[in-house]
């Protein structure tokens, strides 16, 4: 038979293990919604206005695309242009969008909640073009 303190020994070791494996859990769910979690996806058209591929460690491309149209809460009230700050994880598709530089493309993007650094510096990551005024 097991002395009252042996057995209270045992049971907090059950409750420490069980504490750090729920913390892990949760930890890992955590990390898994907030950069691996596609919040959305869609398509944006306008004019690409850039894609670069840069970065210190972690070279990645990006991109900047402008829409036309009413920006909403503009001062002037006037047209302005809206911008859509993308990155590209698919080398592929980075090269054919930097040879279509100032030309209305269609580019369907997957929005997370937030970046990876080996993914891109933006929460928008464009994984195909949808149509080009090029015909490409």
């Amino acid at each position: 038979m097991e002395t009252p303190k042996k057995e209270k020994n045992r049971t907090l070791r059950k409750w420490k293990t069980g504490a750090i494996a729920v913390a892990v859990l949760a930890l890992s769910l955590f990390i898994y919604v907030r950069f691996y979690f596609v919040w959305g996806e869609g398509v944006k058209a306008g004019q690409l206005n850039y894609v670069v591929y840069k970065g210190y460690v972690f070279k990645t491309y990006e991109g900047k695309l402008i829409q036309a149209g009413l920006k909403p809460g503009s001062v002037s009230g006037g047209i302005q242009s809206n911008e859509f700050v993308f990155s590209v994880s698919d080398e592929a598709v980075a090269r054919k969008l930097m040879l279509a530089g100032g030309q209305d493309v269609g580019l369907h993007y997957k929005e997370y909640f937030a970046p990876v650094l080996w993914r891109g510096h933006s929460k928008f990551i464009v994984d195909s073009i949808v149509g080009s005024s090029s015909g490409k």
